[in-house]
């Protein structure tokens, strides 16, 4: 969700700002823009869609200047275009924003009172012409933007450049995530680490209400109330945040090829190298817990549903499992015999970081399931786990999700372990089927060639329907989403027991049926609903092991065979074909695969 750079340095501005801007392509945006600041002249370049148009633009018209500010915009407010692309610049002040300012029409109202003319439809604009006029008053840029900052109702990260002060920058966040990279006579400003990376291993995260004044040599840093603030800096893991495909046509390719290393990295973090212990989970009790609730949004969310079945199965704890952008607004009782868990990949999520806000002083205890560290889900959690997945840059997330499971069901072990629902010896089996995995993954994977073949006839359907029974449910609506995600198919999945009341109607020769349906206790009951398909003229595309295959007899479409698994490590395994289909068919149709239209990947906005 739109991503920000800053640079203040000895080199010139604009391919440092233009090269991070790269490396926050995978958030997701649909124009791009920089300025810089030259002999105290403040100018801007600005291009619809793609950043080598801005490339381009910038051949035929370069920017000079050694301090700048960069932006890849997701529109929120008005259309994409030129116009409303950032920066927006009045006067002596350009500003570079994520978020939403939700007074922002009171503040505009109030400013063409004063006969400010407004030049675009968006939120941010209104920003610079505050600062704009508060200046002309006599205000210097500090002050101004310490005035406004006041005024703001709402989400955002800000960077602001001013003309004639080649040597400051001003950086400020509420509710969005901004991140100080410290170098020598250099500073800079990002979204995250990921746009740093090149430039510096040592970061300083604004935390909320934060504003940063920075200069070549200098930051100061002032919270909410003004007082200075000592915020942390850390370094960061330059290899983490390596963003190259590694060969790889697309970076969702490498990151659902890449499942089987962090599966077991993480795996290895959470049980060490040998044995069945759970290790990072001591100060997690569940004494005297009698509900869990989880909360995320999209992918994340359905993890969550797959985890409902395991804690509920083995832990035997009732769990509540909601979208957060629901949950927040629903205002559900939450007690103090409830854990309240959270998950995203960026931790910075608005929705679940506000639900996640809402639990505060009334669960017994706030966990997150997050890919990042530093993130304002993990920081204000009670405790943090770390999925080790690694940079995820494609939109639609692969490697994520399965380390999110991964880590949900070392949740679900332990809560079973401490509950006495589980014996030693079924733990232990389960520990040494889950250690297991990520070389039945290899061989999941091994069946690309096949996928993709089917993948091109998928690729002509307009319609697509997923079925899937139990924990194989959630994963039936995860195909779904991954398809119409990328390859803007539509895509529906239902509870296979569920398509006799309503869903049968859609069913004819031109509608692929996909079904996950694994050898397990529910197998049976799933080929009777498949029957019910082919019987109407469907076409049936079975996901299931050998055997699997082998009984649900003739009439299949084309089937796609996995190794056989734990049925409990299901969910995680199948997760492979389901983005393998939604991937090749994507490609297929020449969609764009990693950043897939309308789509960001961090949604950082409510």
């Amino acid at each position: 969700m739109c991503g920000i750079i800053g640079y203040l340095g000895s080199h010139e501005a604009a391919p440092f700002l233009v090269e991070a801007l790269k490396r926050l392509e995978y958030r997701g945006y649909d124009s791009a823009g920089i300025a810089t600041v030259h002999d105290g002249a403040l100018d801007r370049r600005r291009a619809v869609g793609k950043l080598v148009n801005l490339s381009d633009l910038l051949v035929h018209q370069p920017l000079a200047g050694k301090s700048g500010i960069g932006h890849t915009r997701w529109a929120t407010h008005g259309e994409p275009s030129t116009r409303n692309a950032h920066p927006h610049q009045a006067g002596p002040v350009a500003v570079v924003h994520n978020g939403i300012i939700e007074n922002y029409r009171e503040l505009r109202a109030e400013l063409v009172a004063q006969g400010v003319e407004i030049q675009t439809e968006t939120d941010t604009e209104t920003i610079a012409l505050m600062v704009h006029q508060h200046m002309k008053s006599g205000d210097s840029p500090r002050a101004a933007v310490e005035r406004i900052l006041r005024r703001l109702d709402g989400a955002f990260a800000l960077a602001f450049l001013f003309e004639g002060e080649e040597d400051l920058l001003i950086a400020a966040r509420k509710g969005s995530p901004l991140a100080i990279g410290h170098g020598e006579g250099e500073n800079y400003v990002g979204s995250d680490a990921i746009a740093l990376a090149p430039l510096t291993d040592k970061v300083t995260y604004l935390e909320e209400g934060d504003m940063a004044v920075l200069t070549r040599t200098s930051i100061e840093i002032r919270d909410a109330e003004g007082a200075l603030a000592n915020r942390e800096m850390r370094e960061i893991q330059r290899d983490r945040a390596q963003v190259d495909k590694g060969g790889y046509k697309h970076f969702m390719a490498k990151e659902i090829a890449e499942q089987p290393q962090v599966i077991s990295e993480a795996i290895g973090h959470y049980f060490g190298a040998s044995g069945h212990e759970i290790r990072g989970l001591d100060n997690l009790s569940f004494d005297g817990v009698n509900r869990m609730v989880m909360v995320a949004c999209g992918t994340a969310y359905y993890a969550c549903v797959v985890a409902k079945y395991w804690i509920e199965k083995l832990a035997g704890i009732p769990v509540e499992v909601d979208v957060a952008s629901e949950f927040r607004y629903r205002e559900p009782p939450v007690g103090d015999d409830v854990i309240a868990l959270f998950v995203s990949q960026s931790g910075e999520t608005a929705d679940t970081l506000a639900a996640l806000r809402y639990c505060q002083g009334k669960a017994k205890k706030i966990v997150s399931v997050v890919n990042v560290a530093e993130s304002s889900i993990a920081r204000e959690s009670d405790i943090a786990l770390p999925i080790l997945a690694g940079v995820e840059i494609g939109v639609a997330s692969t490697k994520a999700f399965s380390c999110q499971l991964t880590v949900l069901l070392t949740l679900a072990l332990e809560a079973a372990r401490q509950r006495g629902t589980l014996s030693a010896d079924r733990q232990a089996d389960l520990v040494s089927a889950l250690r297991g995995l990520p070389a039945r993954l290899n061989i999941a994977l091994d069946s690309e060639g096949v996928t993709e073949q089917i993948s091109h006839e998928l690729a002509e359907a307009r319609d697509v329907l997923f079925l899937g029974r139990g924990q194989m449910y959630p994963l039936a609506l995860e195909g779904a989403l991954k398809l119409k995600e990328i390859s803007y198919i539509h895509a529906e999945a239902y509870a296979s027991g569920e398509l006799k009341h309503g869903p049968i109607a859609l069913i004819d020769p031109n509608v692929p049926v996909v079904v996950m349906a694994p050898r397990d206790a529910l197998f049976d009951k799933t080929v009777s609903n498949m029957q019910e398909v082919m019987a109407r003229g469907g076409k049936v595309l079975l996901v299931s092991d050998r055997k699997g295959i082998e009984l649900a007899g003739d009439g299949i479409w084309r089937s796609i065979e996995m190794p056989g698994v734990e049925d409990l490590l299901a969910p995680i395994l199948y997760a492979i074909p389901a983005q393998q289909l939604a991937y090749h068919t994507a490609v297929a149709k020449g969609t764009d695969v990693d950043q897939p239209r309308n789509l960001a990947k961090s949604v950082t906005v409510e």
